[in-house]
């Protein structure tokens, strides 16, 4: 029987470190805001740096389970410019590394983490820069930054033999830190309809998206960015704007309330970073078993734009086409999707 995988918590108590300037304690994942002064919980007031409270009380978790089962550890790690960047690791055994989605974040992987996680994979997936639980830095919005925010994450967890899988923009984050930081701790990598290689039309890449169409998610983005969460949701994202598609109330408001969490200026400032950022140097230089999973009715990242043109570009890549799936595969194709995960997996070392 597989064992169940565990989340890190640092929830085992709660008020052990609380602000005198603001009401949360300094075990929360999110940063609260500080407004009024409310009594310390606390032996000794603490003040309102966050980043302090979580080195303090971070242990540097190991590569090994048992070295893991602190549950005092605070899932976060911190890069160079002082960005907290929230993971989840479950399970044991080789690691997956999972990038989510725009303007998603880890959660978005779930049903995949899990399913992986009780079939013998250490299970990892993160909240990019901006996103979810991760801080809403001004900067680094860009594909650089996150591919060095990655490396900074396998290098702090010590991984090794990695599956990197990366789902529409993280497929980018992924496709760019091979570019940026080799294959020495990759084994295998994972296009889940994936960005690259290039989205946005230009003379050198002429069946791409026309840039009216990003122009127009970010006009929509500045306007009234929940209501464009709602209609990405309820139409093209998961296909439910096809005749007889029926995508559950759950699954989309899941959507709309992960890409709520993300910042404002991050989730804008992303817009640009999926649609045009060129990673067709970057997948030249795969030189690892690589897999392409891609729907054929994807509307949000053509096929032909998308994976496809990826498998192209990627030598001795394997195609996997899901006829008439949508971009969020993740949700409407999800037990296929983690079959075909894990037994892509199962080929390392075969």
């Amino acid at each position: 029987m597989a064992t169940s995988p565990r989340a890190c918590s640092s929830r085992t108590a709660p008020s052990a470190v609380t602000c005198t300037g603001c009401s949360r304690s300094s075990a929360s994942p999110r940063a609260g805001t500080c407004g009024g002064s409310p009594p310390s919980t606390s032996a000794e007031p603490q003040s309102c740096d966050s980043r302090a409270d979580r080195s303090r009380l971070r242990s540097v978790p190991g590569t090994a389970t048992s070295d893991r089962e602190d549950t005092t550890t605070m899932p976060f790690v911190t890069t160079s410019d002082g960005t907290d960047i929230f993971f989840k690791d479950w399970g044991s055994g080789r690691p997956v590394v999972l990038a989510h989605g725009w303007p998603l974040n880890s959660d978005s992987w779930e049903a995949q983490q899990l399913f992986l996680a009780e079939n013998g994979y250490r299970a990892i997936a993160h909240d990019r820069r901006g996103h979810g639980r991760s801080t809403q830095s001004w900067g680094g919005n860009e594909m650089d930054t996150y591919a060095d925010d990655l490396a900074t994450l396998l290098d702090h967890l010590d991984l090794r033999d990695v599956t990197l899988v990366g789902f529409s923009t993280g497929g980018g984050e992924i496709t760019r830190y091979i570019g940026r930081h080799g294959t020495s701790r990759v084994a295998q990598a994972v296009l889940v309809s994936a960005v690259p290689p290039l989205m946005v039309r230009r003379d050198d890449n002429p069946g791409g998206v026309p840039v009216e169409v990003f122009d127009g998610i970010r006009a929509g983005s500045a306007a009234d960015r929940s209501q464009l969460y709602r209609d990405l949701a309820d139409g093209p994202f998961f296909g439910n704007n096809r005749p007889g598609a029926n995508v559950s109330q759950g699954i989309r408001d899941a959507f709309w309330l992960q890409s709520m969490a993300a910042g404002h200026r991050n989730a804008y400032e992303s817009i640009a970073a999926f649609s045009a950022t060129d990673f067709r140097d970057d997948l030249a230089g795969f030189d690892v078993p690589t897999l392409v999973i891609h729907g054929d009715d994807d509307q949000v990242v053509p096929f032909e734009v998308g994976g496809k043109a990826s498998a192209a570009l990627v030598k001795g890549a394997e195609l996997i086409v899901y006829p008439g799936a949508p971009h969020g595969i993740t949700d409407t194709h999800k037990s296929r999707l983690s079959e075909d995960l894990l037994a892509f997996l199962d080929t390392y070392g075969a």
